[in-house]
């Protein structure tokens, strides 16, 4: 959690709605949740966009890994408020193990 890899987006299924799938050069998938991209999804990256994302966390069973856009444009411009409702621990649990967060309900 919490390093920086470069990953090139490879579906952006129901933009607005779901996030993007990253391919980070492991057999494992990348994935960035709507909730970290911004509001209008003509601002997140399209299909073929070579970006850094940051490691937020990895599901238990190892088939899927969390990004966090490393570049602010592609990032929610709420983060941090984002951040000290969901993950107030975070950056400090960097490095450290962490449970798949939840999320209310709308």
């Amino acid at each position: 959690m919490g390093q920086i890899v470069e990953g090139t987006v490879v579906a952006v299924p129901r933009p607005g709605a779901i996030g993007v799938f990253v391919d980070i050069g492991l057999s494992v998938g990348g994935f960035v949740d709507v909730v970290l991209l911004p509001d209008r999804s003509e601002l997140w990256p399209t299909v073929g966009t070579v970006t850094g994302f940051e490691i937020w966390w990895a599901h238990r069973n190892g088939r899927q890994i969390r990004l966090k856009p490393a570049d602010p444009r592609y990032l929610c411009a709420d983060f941090d408020d984002f951040v000290a409702r969901f993950r107030p621990g975070w950056p400090s649990e960097i490095g450290s193990p962490i449970s798949e967060p939840t999320l209310p309900s709308p």
